[in-house]
């Protein structure tokens, strides 16, 4: 179920990348404190690619990210990445643990370690994504207008869920 609600919302990311122009996706737009389009789909990204290094390597450090200028800059490979992704999300039905690392502090502290699970890190990567995407549908909103947001983008399911209650 988790797998399939990623693959969905990247579909949603994957609509709106595919339908920004090219000089916009890398253009820092200033309702974004001056970063890109692209380096929110390059930081969403690649939070979902350390769960898929996490597969091998049993440790997810959201810190150690790769920040590919190349996946921030090229809308082509950014499609190219989701589609990895989706791919692998696809095939993933079984749980398995995974040990998460993270840096709280500001210099160079002590790890925190802690155990989890590919599925709560892809329920977090979810939630993650939604997060910036609802920063992209902004800068969409007031910059980028021309691309189509597909229905609920950058909105919560619970939400979504609460509103069609509300609403009956």
């Amino acid at each position: 179920m988790l797998p399939a609600s990623a693959i969905q919302l990247l579909d949603q990311l994957k609509k709106i990348i595919h339908n920004c122009k090219e000089e916009d996706f890398s253009r820092p737009l200033p309702v974004l404190s001056n970063s890109t389009f692209g380096q929110h789909v390059r930081h969403t990204l690649e939070f979902f690619l350390c769960l898929f290094d996490a597969k091998n390597e049993g440790v997810i450090n959201y810190d150690n990210r790769k920040h590919d200028k190349f996946i921030e800059t090229d809308s082509v490979l950014a499609i190219s990445v989701i589609d990895s992704i989706q791919e692998f999300l696809s095939t993933q039905s079984e749980d398995f643990s995974v040990s998460f690392e993270a840096n709280y502090t500001l210099n160079d502290g002590q790890l925190t370690k802690m155990p989890s699970s590919f599925n709560r890190e892809l329920a977090y990567n979810i939630e993650h994504a939604i997060h910036h995407m609802a920063l992209l549908k902004v800068a969409v909103k007031q910059s980028l207008n021309y691309i189509e947001l597909p229905d609920n983008f950058g909105v919560a399911t619970s939400t979504i869920r609460y509103q069609a209650g509300s609403n009956a």
